[in-house]
C-alpha cells in the first residue's frame, strides 16, 4: 500500500508571528536577588490590589517592535497604569498602547553594566516615566539604590533622601533599602508593605490576641453571672 507523504500547510502571510513566552534562559540569580524581586512584586501588588487599572508583573518578556519576534527585553519588576489586570503571556508595547510606566532592576555582577547602560537607554526611548536599580549585596551599586525619573524625553537622576530612600513619583511610594530588601512603604500611612511571611506572623497575632480578648471577655460574663447569683443568694437572707 502506498502511502502519501502529507506536509503541513505554509502559514498564511497574514498570520501573526509567534511571541515566545521564554527566552530560553534559566533566571540564574541568587537567592538574595530572586528575594528582592518577589518581595518587590508581591508589595506593590498589595499595594494596588484595589485599583483594576494597574498591572505589575516580574521576569515577563516584553516586546516593543511589533513583527520583530527577536527584540525583547526581560524586566525584574514593572508596573503599568492605565492598563486591565488581567492575566497575560508576555507584554506587547503595541498591542497595550503603553509602555510600563515604572520598571525596577535588581541588579547584579552580570547585569549592573547592561542595567546602567542599555536597558536605562531603551526603557528612556520607549518613555518609562521612573527606572529604579537596587543592589540587594550593596557589592555593585552606588550607592545600592538608584533612580531616574523622565523630563523632556530624557532621564534625570534621583537624589536619594537623608534616609536613603527616593520616592517614586508615579507609583506615590517610598522605596527604601532594608538590608537585602527594597522595601515599599506608603507615604500616607509611612508602613513598610510587609513580606508573605511578615503579613502571615502579623495575622496570627492578630488571632491571638482576638481569642485573648474573647476569653477575657467570657471570664467577665462569667464573674458577672456569678456576683448575680451571689447578690440573689444574700438577698434570699435577709
Amino acid at each position: 500500500m502506498e502511502h502519501t507523504l502529507q506536509f503541513l500547510k505554509p502559514l498564511p502571510a497574514t498570520e501573526a508571528p509567534y511571541y515566545p513566552e521564554s527566552d530560553g534562559k534559566p533566571m540564574g540569580e541568587t537567592d538574595f536577588h530572586i528575594t528582592a524581586m518577589m518581595y518587590l512584586l508581591s508589595a506593590l501588588r498589595y499595594f494596588f490590589k484595589n485599583l483594576t487599572d494597574v498591572y505589575v508583573a516580574s521576569d515577563m518578556l516584553m516586546y516593543y517592535e511589533e513583527g520583530n519576534t527577536s527584540v525583547f527585553v526581560v524586566p525584574d519588576v514593572f508596573v503599568v497604569k492605565g492598563v486591565d489586570k488581567r492575566t497575560r503571556r508576555v507584554y506587547k508595547v503595541w498591542e497595550e498602547k503603553t509602555a510600563p510606566t515604572v520598571i525596577f532592576e535588581i541588579t547584579s555582577r552580570g547585569t549592573r553594566l547592561e542595567d546602567l547602560a542599555t536597558k536605562r537607554g531603551l526603557y528612556e526611548i520607549l518613555g518609562v516615566q521612573e527606572y529604579f536599580l537596587f543592589d540587594p549585596l550593596d557589592e555593585y551599586l552606588s550607592p545600592r539604590l538608584r533612580g531616574f525619573r523622565l523630563k523632556d524625553n530624557a532621564y534625570q537622576h534621583l537624589t536619594l533622601d537623608s534616609a536613603g530612600n527616593l520616592h517614586s513619583e508615579a507609583l506615590d511610594v517610598i522605596l527604601h533599602p532594608d538590608v537585602k530588601l527594597l522595601r515599599v512603604i506608603d507615604p500616607t500611612t509611612n508602613k513598610v508593605v510587609p513580606t508573605l511571611d511578615e503579613a502571615m506572623a502579623m495575622a496570627e497575632e492578630e488571632a491571638e490576641r482576638a481569642q485573648a480578648e474573647a476569653e477575657r471577655a467570657n471570664n467577665a460574663e462569667a464573674e458577672l453571672a456569678r456576683l448575680r447569683e451571689e447578690i440573689k443568694r444574700l438577698r434570699g437572707m435577709e
